[in-house]
């Protein structure tokens, strides 16, 4: 197995329960999920030298420390954030394949989803509608929204998201 097939497993394995982690620390999602590919980018960067025993604990005080640094510098990382943004730009552009791949996945994807998990976040993505009007709209709690927008996000991400990070992060390691 190369290095490539090997990260890949591992962050299928341990992204969630880190972006899990990162969340419970800072209370919202908007920066986890930058924290998280950090974390991740710095396992890559460093693995031919670092010499881990546990690395479900590595990678979780890895985040925890992340976290922590986030709060303090009052950002989360917005120079790593800003080269993802450009080397999946670039990526994105320079391989139309690729692109369209990603692109066909989401109807496939939103058609996998459970039809009240569909409705609901079409309600929110396609309408801009908050949490608070859907769940008034749909006669059920802002909690119950919250968790089917929680599981369709879940879907989205592990089937894109696994697939475009880790050829982003192939493709910032291999730049100079």
């Amino acid at each position: 197995m190369d290095d490539s097939q090997a990260f890949t497993e591992i962050y299928a394995r341990y992204s969630e329960s880190l972006f899990v982690r990162a969340k419970t620390i800072l209370q919202r999602s908007g920066n986890t999920a930058d924290i998280v590919q950090e974390a991740f980018l710095s396992l890559w960067q460093r693995r031919k030298v670092a010499q881990i025993e546990h690395l479900g604990n590595y990678l979780h005080q890895s985040v925890r420390f992340l976290v922590f640094q986030a709060i303090k510098d009052g950002k989360a990382q917005q120079k790593f954030f800003d080269r993802v943004s450009q080397a999946s730009h670039e990526l994105l552009f320079t391989d139309p394949l690729l692109f369209k791949e990603l692109q066909s996945l989401i109807p496939e994807i939103m058609h996998g989803l459970p039809a009240d998990q569909q409705r609901i976040f079409r309600m929110h993505r396609e309408q801009q509608m908050t949490y608070q009007q859907i769940a008034e709209e749909l006669n059920i709690s802002i909690k119950t929204v919250e968790k089917k927008m929680s599981l369709a996000l879940k879907s989205f991400r592990i089937k894109t998201n696994d697939l475009m990070f880790a050829m982003v992060l192939l493709y910032m390691v291999s730049e100079p």
